[in-house]
C-alpha cells in the first residue's frame, strides 16, 4: 500500500488511479468532519466533492508540509465558510436530524437510555448555537482528536490562538449547556 505522498507523486505524474486511490482513503473522515460543520448531509456531500476536485486542481500547490489530510481539510473548511456565508440561514443539526440527515456511523443506537439521549440533544442544540469558529475547533479538538499543532496548521492560525479559541469555545459550550439546564428545570 502506497502512502499519500507516493499517491500524490503518481497523480502529478498522469496516473489518476492513484487520486482516485486518496479519494477513497480520505472520503468518509472528510465528510464526516464536513457533515458536523454543516448539519446537513446534502451540504456535507457537496462540500466533500467540491473539496477533492479543488484538491485535484491544486494539488501542484501541496508541498507536504502538512499531511495530506491536513491540507485537504483546510480546503473542506474554507469552501464550507464561503458556503455558508453565501446562503443564510444555515440548517440546524436539530433539523436535520429530523429529516433524516444523520450520517451513517459505527455506533450502535442506544434506544433504551432516554436520559442519554436528552443530554446528546441538548449537546447538540448547544453545538449549534455556537460560531462557526468555535463549533469547528471543538469538533477538531474534542471529536476527531487532532493535537494543537496540527488544529493550527489545518486552520491556518498559531497555536496559542487554537488554545485561546479553544478555551472560549469551551466556556461558551459550558454557558449554554447551564442556561439550557436551567430553563428546562424551570420549565419542569
Amino acid at each position: 500500500m502506497f502512502d499519500d505522498s507516493e499517491l500524490i507523486r503518481s497523480t502529478l505524474a498522469g496516473k489518476s488511479e492513484a487520486y482516485g486511490e486518496l479519494v477513497q482513503r480520505h472520503q468518509a473522515r472528510l465528510f464526516r468532519m464536513v457533515f458536523q460543520l454543516t448539519g446537513d448531509r446534502q451540504e456535507a456531500e457537496d462540500v466533500s466533492q467540491e473539496t477533492f476536485v479543488q484538491a485535484y486542481v491544486k494539488l501542484e500547490s501541496f508541498h507536504g508540509a502538512s499531511a495530506f489530510f491536513t491540507w485537504l481539510y483546510r480546503i473542506a473548511f474554507n469552501i464550507t465558510v464561503s458556503r455558508s456565508r453565501k446562503k443564510r440561514p444555515t440548517v440546524s443539526v436539530d433539523a436535520a436530524r429530523e429529516k433524516g440527515n444523520e450520517p451513517e456511523t459505527d455506533m450502535p443506537h442506544v434506544g433504551n437510555d432516554l436520559e442519554r439521549e436528552e443530554d446528546i440533544q441538548r449537546l447538540r442544540t448547544a453545538l449549534d448555537q455556537l460560531s462557526e469558529e468555535h463549533r469547528s475547533i471543538l469538533l477538531l479538538r474534542e471529536i476527531e482528536g487532532f493535537d494543537y499543532e496540527t488544529i493550527a496548521d489545518m486552520l491556518q492560525v498559531r497555536v496559542g490562538t487554537v488554545r485561546s479559541r479553544l478555551h472560549r469555545a469551551r466556556a461558551s459550550l459550558r454557558e449554554l449547556l447551564v442556561k439550557e439546564e436551567t430553563e428546562q428545570s424551570t420549565r419542569d
